[in-house]
């Protein structure tokens, strides 16, 4: 397991251990239309892309990310759980307060006990259940660059997906 992997979980997230497996989401969409989520999985601090997950939103129409958000995660884990298949030491939202409660929400109803966090991007700040302010990493820090290449990941996994998908309309 690479060194990074050992610095994002602890105390700083309020984790016990170190995540190995952890799951991030993110949405996309052209002004409204078209909404997908991403989902992209690092085992032991590396992309593990057979767990991999992209979702075409279908419950919420417009631009809510927090609905999209909402879906996606429900989808996800009601599925994990029907199936009894494990679950993710640590789930990121991309995205802040809002999106971090619609995550939460979701998890709630489905009785389902993971750790969540969000990550937003103006100024990669960690938003924790349960605490007003955000968290700030360090920039540079080994922990940061993972919750950020995870996130990243993401969104470009996200975002060819929605490429695709718009080009499958044009092309009609």
């Amino acid at each position: 397991i690479p060194r990074q992997h050992h610095l994002v979980g602890g105390p700083r997230l309020g984790l016990a251990a170190p995540p190995n497996h952890v799951e991030c989401f993110d949405v996309s969409h052209f002004q409204g239309r078209q909404a997908v989520a991403s989902m992209a999985c690092f085992k032991g601090g590396e992309p593990f892309r057979g767990h991999y997950r992209k979702f075409r939103i279908r419950e919420v129409s417009g631009s809510d990310d927090f609905k999209a958000i909402a879906e996606a995660v429900r989808r996800r884990y009601a599925r994990l759980v029907r199936e009894n298949e494990p679950l993710p030491d640590l789930v990121i939202i991309d995205g802040g307060k809002g999106q971090l409660g619609a995550a939460l929400f979701v998890l709630k109803e489905l009785k389902t006990r993971v750790p969540v966090a969000a990550l937003a991007k103006r100024i990669e700040e960690v938003f924790l259940p349960g605490k007003a302010g955000s968290l700030v990493l360090e920039p540079g820090r080994p922990a940061l660059r993972l919750l950020q290449r995870l996130r990243d990941e993401a969104h470009r996994f996200g975002l060819a997906y929605h490429r695709l998908l718009r080009r499958k309309a044009l092309l009609g």
